[in-house]
């Protein structure tokens, strides 16, 4: 997408003042596309995560993280559970159990759902660099809808 086309999608979409990201077990990809949002776009909206159930901090996610600059060490997963005294305007699920969650609370909100079926690479099998590889394509992925979804002048 050209960078005049991704202008002109953040233009007709009205960007969320708060976003809440949601997977399984707020281990992986949830808190990695908070940390990544954060990120990219500083203090322009109030980014959270959390999960169906809430997981460990999976330390290849903090891994592929570190190795361009971002800090996950100090992350706490959390269900959904925990986030309902929250107010968002757009919750994005990053997996269907999150998905199926996020359908239920909205049904008593106001607020818009999003699903990105990103991979799951906890149930990666191999070798260390076999999994990282994993975590990093997650991450990738991540940041590519990110800068789509959220375009600055930047991207």
């Amino acid at each position: 997408m050209a960078a005049s086309e991704i202008h002109l999608f953040a233009q007709k979409v009205e960007q969320p003042g708060a976003v809440l990201f949601a997977c399984f077990q707020n281990a992986v990809r949830s808190p990695m596309a908070e940390a990544l949002l954060k990120h990219l776009r500083g203090t322009a909206m109030y980014v959270d995560s959390c999960g169906v159930r809430e997981g460990k901090l999976d330390p290849f996610a903090v891994q592929v993280l570190e190795e361009i600059g971002i800090n996950l060490t100090h992350h706490q997963p959390k269900s959904f559970d925990q986030m309902e005294d929250g107010f968002f305007d757009l919750i994005i699920s990053l997996s269907p159990e999150a998905h199926h969650r996020a359908t239920e609370l909205t049904r008593t909100m106001a607020c818009d759902i999003e699903y990105w079926p990103i991979l799951d690479a906890t149930i990666i099998e191999g070798s260390r660099d076999m999994r990282l590889a994993a975590y990093r394509q997650v991450r990738d992925e991540l940041i590519r809808r990110i800068r789509y979804r959220f375009p600055t002048h930047d991207n």
